[in-house]
């Protein structure tokens, strides 16, 4: 006789550090085993008649959920992601006869796994898809949305936009039928980060307004209302108001912090960013040593954001060029960092040019380009630009390879005095003209 599934779980826990391959025998011997008869009548008949049978049955349903959470933890650690595959799909079976909103969790749980596992993206993707179909054939309606809200997230994680938006429109025209607010609030976050992605602020900021009107009509948790704030935070970083972007971004970092969540860390980088896009560098030091940031002051992401302050604060191009290139994985994965870094590069490279060709009628290109610490090519691109920009009055002679500087033209006030009069007087014909049709 076989002992029973509680002492064989057990065992496989104790075996799964030291001999992972033991350890998932036993779990899959847990996952084969049988309750006396079919387990489903045995379970129908429990709720109406509880016996000893059904008592066994419910114990054999919990061991086999525990079983299939550590064996999916175990080919999570090895990075074996098609074995978990494997363990969702042997879920399905245990899944029909367990409550519905138990599978939910399960599945959820199941897929938590994934993440762990670097490449694997298109992986989840295709399992989250079957699981879909399965979903839709055992008319599991709540449990089908769950599984498409995850996919359009995966899908914005990859940068599919077009697939994300096409499930966001149908997710949508669902859930506002079935008046289910919390999923709601979820799917139109995502939808204003699918716009933000395609660069549609007004379509995003209409989207997250959505969003903030359904949480409203119930209790957000507080995961999901610091996804609303930081949402919030980007899009007015998007629109030059970093003020308020900080704000928010604030309000994000003390509600993750108070859960010991680690995108906590994200929030942080983003203050530091509105300090640096708002010319405050200099808090950036004051900003690390609050309470709730001391604990992420020495780790590599929070020295990248100081390492761009300093630049920044020093006006050196050549500083700010070395910090990107020394923490190049910390400042360009993030897009809205990326971005934003960008623009200041620009920013300080328009500073510095200007710093080195104002004191000069004519200068050549190269010198510029030498004392910059920059190629000619990129240099005389920047210089057009800002020409045309009328950052400053000047023309590129290129035959020459110099940039003559010219004095800011003055206004001469006797066209303005010319338009205004000339103004008068049209509106003096047209009044003669309007008697004489009348006299007419």
């Amino acid at each position: 006789m076989s002992p029973p599934t509680s002492q064989l779980l057990e065992q496989a826990a104790a075996l799964a550090d030291k001999e992972p391959r033991k350890a998932e025998a036993l779990f899959l011997q847990i996952l084969d085993a049988k309750s006396d008869g079919a387990r489903t009548r045995v379970l129908l008949r429990s709720r109406s008649h509880p016996s000893p049978d059904s008592a066994t049955a419910d114990q054999l349903l919990r061991d086999q959920e525990a079983a299939l959470t550590r064996l999916a933890q175990l080919y999570r650690d090895e990075k074996n992601a098609e074995a978990l595959v494997d363990v969702v799909r042997k879920s399905r079976s245990y899944m029909s006869s367990t409550a519905k909103a138990k599978t939910a969790r399960l599945i959820r749980t199941l897929l938590d796994f994934f993440t762990a596992i670097p490449g694997s993206e298109q992986i989840q993707t295709d399992v989250i898809l079957e699981n879909i179909e399965w979903a839709k054939k055992e008319k599991r309606i709540f449990l089908k949305q769950s599984l498409e809200t995850r996919l359009v997230a995966l899908y914005l994680d990859s940068n599919s936009f077009k697939p994300a938006l096409a499930l966001v429109d149908s997710l949508l025209a669902e859930l506002k039928r079935l008046d289910d607010k919390l999923i709601l609030t979820e799917v139109h976050l995502l939808e204003s980060r699918i716009y933000r992605g395609l660069g549609n602020l007004p379509k995003a900021k209409a989207a997250l307004t959505s969003a903030r009107t359904a949480a409203n009509a119930i209790y957000c948790p507080p995961h999901l209302q610091a996804q609303l704030d930081l949402q919030s935070g980007v899009l007015h970083a998007e629109e030059k108001d970093f003020k308020t972007a900080y704000s928010y971004f604030f309000e994000t970092f003390e509600n993750l912090s108070a859960q010991d969540d680690p995108k906590a860390l994200n929030s942080l980088k983003y203050m530091l960013l509105c300090k640096i896009m708002l010319n405050m560098p200099e808090d950036v030091t004051s900003l690390l040593s609050i309470k709730l940031a001391l604990k992420y002051a020495q780790l590599r992401d929070v020295e990248s954001m100081r390492a761009v302050a300093r630049a920044h604060q020093n006006r050196n191009l050549a500083e700010f060029e070395r910090a990107l290139r020394d923490y190049r994985e910390e400042l360009s994965s993030d897009p809205t960092i990326r971005s934003h870094l960008a623009a200041l590069y620009d920013t300080l490279l328009e500073q510095n040019l200007l710093r080195i060709v104002e004191p000069y009628s004519i200068v050549e290109v190269d010198f510029v380009a030498t004392s910059v610490g920059q190629d000619r090519q990129r240099v005389e691109a920047k210089l057009s630009q800002m020409i045309l920009d009328k950052v400053f009055h000047g023309v590129l002679d290129q035959g020459r390879g110099c940039l003559l500087v010219f004095d800011e033209p003055e206004e001469d006030v006797a066209y303005q005095s010319a338009i205004g009069m000339l103004e008068q007087v049209g509106k003096v014909v047209d009044s003669l003209y309007a008697k004489a049709t009348k006299l007419a």
